[in-house]
């Protein structure tokens, strides 16, 4: 499994962005696909996750109400400057049951990371 992330820029706090995660290779073994960030001298943070056939969604607190998550996209709204960071979506094949996943190890496939800045 393959990932790309992209679509990130310079945007104004209060603005929208529309980040995109291109799958590719044995993307019929993805079970659940994770969004997260990583700010400049911080640990890596998990932003948002959804299971690959979209049943299941869940997000970040620091998130929840803002970002939405999607097969293909994390739609950002009403960006904040510590929104600032760059972001990495990944993949998991392994079934989970109980709490969804939301640590780094969680996940075994990562793509490259797009970077976001939020001015004020």
């Amino acid at each position: 499994v393959q990932l790309q992330a992209s679509g990130g820029g310079l945007v104004l706090a209060g603005s929208s962005l529309t980040l995109s995660c291109a799958a590719s290779g044995r993307t019929s073994r993805i079970h659940t696909l994770g969004w997260f960030r990583q700010a400049l001298g911080k640990e890596r943070e998990f932003v948002a996750g959804l299971l690959w056939n979209g049943d299941y969604t869940w997000c970040a607190d620091s998130v929840t109400g803002r970002f939405a998550a999607s097969r293909d996209n994390l739609q950002m709204n009403s960006l904040k400057p510590e929104d600032t960071a760059v972001y990495y979506c990944a993949a998991r094949t392994q079934y989970w049951w109980g709490d969804p996943p939301t640590k780094r190890d969680h996940f075994t496939y990562w793509g490259q990371g797009t970077q976001v800045t939020v001015s004020s």
